[in-house]
């Protein structure tokens, strides 16, 4: 059973960044594969990234501009994203798959965070 708890939203200028963190509870958390996951009012959930222990994956949207990390010593997942833009602004959402594959459809993640919004403002 893997708990996650996703922090570090807010609002913020087009343009400006901000850092996106999950911590996650659980003794495997190494073994999981980690994405991040966002829902505007009006539209499903897509995805944003993902990240196994060595590999990464970016929705093209995102790319350049967001990049996933994870500490797996402390549990966590971060997303830092520069150079935002209105259309980022979006409920986020942490998600951990239990494999070391990574993939971009939701369906295939098996803990979702509750969410943190991300406001970005023109």
């Amino acid at each position: 059973q893997v708990q996650l708890v996703e922090s570090g939203g807010g609002l913020v200028q087009a343009g400006g960044s901000l850092r996106l963190s999950c911590a996650a509870s659980g003794r495997t958390f190494s073994g999981y594969a980690m994405g991040w996951f966002r829902q505007a009012p009006g539209k499903e959930r897509e995805f944003v990234a993902a990240m196994s222990r060595i590999s990464t994956y970016y929705a093209d949207s995102v790319k350049g501009r967001f990049t996933i990390s994870r500490d797996n010593a402390k549990n966590m997942v971060y997303l830092q994203m520069n150079s935002l833009k209105p259309e980022d602004t979006a409920v986020y959402y942490c998600a951990a798959r239990q494999s070391i594959v990574i993939v971009r459809t939701t369906h295939d993640y098996n803990y979702w965070g509750q969410g943190t919004q991300v406001t970005v403002s023109s």
